[in-house]
């Protein structure tokens, strides 16, 4: 039985503290990802892995949130600024650790290179200021460290979300062309399968089980730099103070509409 924060009375949430004190934080995005994937994709997955993850481990799996910063540039794309999500998550945080909460988990399906700068330094922000907390920040798949896994609109975003809603999946009304026409950074979606979609599921769940159960501060701050050196390249090239306007320039040279 997954524990929802939101359902459970205070002697409920009082139990499941003192069993283990893990808050898990589906984050998601309101984005466009062409004509053949839904506008929320990414808080769809994230919500599905998390249910999974929040039951396996037994933790307390909080409301999902759909605000995310730097999305691809549409009209039906939505977004908030920098500052007011790093203050979200950062008030969150200690929100969550005052309640009782020794680790948490922000599980976001939104993966946009500000978006997770910004989440890493929160996350060890947090940790820093608090040093009962442990603040694990990734995406579903990130933590495998295979960046080839992390596409947009592509095959591997397809793959889960036929295992998560299969039904809003209509790679029939793909658009073969450049990503600025399809939003695809990525494998042809319509190699997708629910199969591979599962198998993506249970590599990502495996990891982050692992993560939650034995990694220590020392090995969190490993992970963000790992990461943070990944998407170093690109804040280097793009980012002159302004994350928006950062993706906005990375998308004219990545979509083909130059």
């Amino acid at each position: 039985m997954i524990k929802r924060y939101a359902e459970m009375r205070p002697d409920e949430l009082e139990a499941a503290l003192k069993a283990n004190p893990v808050f898990i934080a589906p984050w998601g995005a309101l984005e466009w990802h062409g004509a053949h994937l839904p506008l929320g994709l990414d808080g769809i997955v994230a919500e599905a892995f998390c249910e999974r993850l929040a039951e396996t481990l037994g933790a307390v799996l909080l409301p999902s949130t759909w605000w995310p910063m730097t999305t691809l540039p549409h009209a039906y794309s939505m977004q908030i600024s920098t500052n007011t999500l790093c203050a979200l998550w950062t008030e969150m945080l200690v929100e969550c650790a005052r309640v009782g909460a020794k680790s948490v988990c922000i599980v976001t399906g939104h993966y946009a290179h500000g978006h997770e700068w910004e989440m890493y330094r929160v996350a060890q922000d947090a940790m820093q200021k608090n040093h009962e907390l442990r603040v694990i920040a990734a995406s579903p798949l990130e933590i495998l460290l295979d960046d080839g896994l992390l596409d947009h609109a592509g095959l591997h975003e397809a793959s889960q979300l036929l295992t998560a809603r299969p039904q809003l999946v209509r790679t029939d009304l793909y658009e073969p062309g450049k990503p600025g026409k399809n939003a695809v950074l990525g494998e042809d979606p319509r190699a997708a399968t629910a199969a591979l979609g599962e198998e993506l599921f249970q590599r990502g769940l495996e990891a982050w089980r692992n993560a939650v159960v034995k990694w220590d501060r020392d090995t969190l701050q490993f992970f963000y730099g790992k990461r943070t050196a990944a998407y170093r390249p690109y804040r280097q090239k793009y980012f002159k103070g302004s994350w928006e306007q950062a993706i906005l320039d990375w998308w004219k040279s990545r979509s083909g509409d130059r």
